[in-house]
């Protein structure tokens, strides 16, 4: 499966490294790319292992907001 989330908080590319980081450490995420131009994060997970609240929740404990997109 694959979520979108947004971050409005995203201001360099030590921002990616460290949510790509704590994205990827869940168990179930297969991939996390994140785009702080525009404050995209696009992850591939089994959403049996790891739910959309996790992914938020995991993007949070790394020091930034984020919420499930749609687009």
């Amino acid at each position: 499966m694959k979520t979108l989330l947004r971050s409005q908080e995203l201001t360099c590319p030590s921002c990616v490294a460290k949510i790509e980081k704590a994205l990827t450490a869940l168990p179930g995420v297969q991939e996390a790319k994140v785009f702080f131009n525009t404050g995209r994060i696009e992850v591939q997970h089994d959403p049996e292992k790891a739910t959309q609240q996790e992914l938020v929740q995991a993007v949070r404990s790394a020091g930034y907001e984020a919420r499930v997109s749609s687009i």
